[in-house]
């Protein structure tokens, strides 16, 4: 769809322009440095448009998803001038930001989300943990790109409804995550062309699985090779059975549920194909709507007595947090029925990384903010996701302005940002404002 240039209204006030304070906070210079050294992406000679200012600008993108190109540059440089910065260069022009963005390229944003996102949940964080276990769920999702050819050679489109050989408007990036169910952070991630079958994705992702984990995941992902994989890491799985896959009852239990076992089939690549022991539950959901849908659910947890059957069903349909998680990404933060903005398919990259990572900021910062209500800490879930993004986006928090050009500032790591509310950082309260016209 057309793009109609969008400009941050003359009438806000400078300081309203720097919210880059949440994204600096949670991803800190000297750690942006450190990823530029490592992706070779540090630059041979002083520019005007230094890496290091690229990468937050890329995450600023995100941030102001319906904002222009130049604009966002202002967001990312007028915090540094308001605190002294010399004033006198002109703003970069589009062509520069986009040249400057080509040499930047997509690994150093997909390197420092791999350092920096993890789980934030806590043992105090509600919703988060079941008998122990750190909920999680595993899905995949797309999204629409620029229209251009070299994006459409590279993503490919969706089949269109309108005829045999006919094809949707965009070319799609596909995505598969990892979500903490408790906080809704994407912990995990991997990106393709939307010829990849969310499977092949999903192989890299559950590697981000830890032996404190549950993950939920819906039958499409049901396959022995990728089942043997995620169990290998420790995980407790439980996830949605297709009915062309056979499970034999070998044992039945108290609880409704069966032992049984999953067994290779021909689409496995696995070497060692011995059988996968399996726990089977079946059910239906009371008051469905007709036609009856039948629920049969696969998991590791082969002790009744640890997870009785009735818990999992009810636990299983946690899975569609990662649906609401999904809808932030690509309703709210990058808005309705907007295409991700890079002609190229390693922009695409670049841009779809930025926003998991601005994702990821947004999540964390309403965790902490969840754990510092008084007089109690409160459920993430009724932390407003656009409300936060609102503020952010209006707010200046009081840590360091980002520097265009010269030596980083003394930072601290991010890794304390990954439990909870780091040493030292301020708890900020928005001040109420009134709603205005353009919400």
């Amino acid at each position: 769809m057309a793009r109609t240039a969008a400009t941050i209204p003359a009438g806000m006030r400078l300081t309203d322009h720097i919210s880059l304070g949440v994204l600096t906070a949670q991803f800190p210079r000297e750690l942006v440095d450190q990823v530029l050294v490592e992706t070779e992406a540090v630059n041979a000679r002083e520019r005007a448009l230094p890496a290091h200012v690229m990468v937050y600008y890329v995450l600023a993108m995100a941030l102001y998803a319906e904002v222009s190109t130049q604009e966002v540059l202002r967001c990312v440089v007028e915090g540094a001038r308001w605190l002294g910065e010399p004033s006198d260069a002109a703003l970069p022009t589009k062509s520069a930001i986009s040249q400057a963005r080509i040499r930047l390229g997509a690994a150093p944003l997909e390197a420092l989300y791999r350092a920096v996102v993890a789980p934030v949940a806590t043992a105090g964080t509600s919703g988060a943990w079941y008998r122990g276990w750190r909920v999680m769920s595993l899905d995949g999702t797309t999204l629409d790109v620029g229209d251009t050819a070299a994006n459409a050679e590279a993503f490919g489109r969706p089949a269109s409804a309108r005829g045999v050989n006919a094809t949707g408007a965009f070319p799609q990036l596909r995505l598969v995550g990892l979500l903490e169910n408790g906080t809704h952070v994407i912990t995990a991630a991997q990106l393709g062309a939307y010829g990849t079958h969310e499977r092949v994705l999903a192989v890299e992702v559950v590697a981000g699985l830890t032996g404190e984990m549950l993950c939920l995941a819906d039958r499409g992902f049901l396959r022995f090779d990728l089942w043997r994989t995620a169990a290998a890491t420790g995980a407790a799985l439980l996830w949605r059975a297709p009915a062309t896959v056979t499970l034999p009852v070998l044992e039945r239990y108290a609880d409704g549920s069966y032992r049984s076992e999953l067994r290779w089939n021909a689409g496995c690549t696995s070497p060692d194909r011995r059988p996968q022991a399996v726990r089977v539950l079946e059910y239906t959901l009371e008051g469905a709507p007709r036609p009856v849908t039948r629920y049969r659910l696969v998991t590791s947890i082969l002790e009744p007595a640890r997870a009785p059957a009735a818990e999992l069903a009810a636990l299983y349909h946690e899975r569609w947090e990662i649906e609401t998680a999904f809808d932030e990404l690509k309703t709210h933060l990058r808005g309705a029925q907007r295409v991700l903005r890079s002609k190229t398919p390693d922009l695409v990259y670049q841009e779809a990384w930025g926003f998991l990572l601005t994702h990821y900021a947004l999540r964390a910062l309403m965790h902490e903010a969840a754990l510092g209500a008084l007089p109690k800490a409160r459920d993430p879930d009724t932390v407003s996701f656009t409300h936060t993004l609102r503020v952010v986006r209006r707010t200046l928090p009081h840590v360091a302005a980002l520097p265009p050009s010269g030596p980083a500032a003394p930072a601290p790591r991010a890794s304390a940002g990954r439990r909870g509310n780091p040493a030292g950082r301020r708890q900020l309260e928005p001040r109420p404002r009134r709603e205005t016209q353009d919400e």
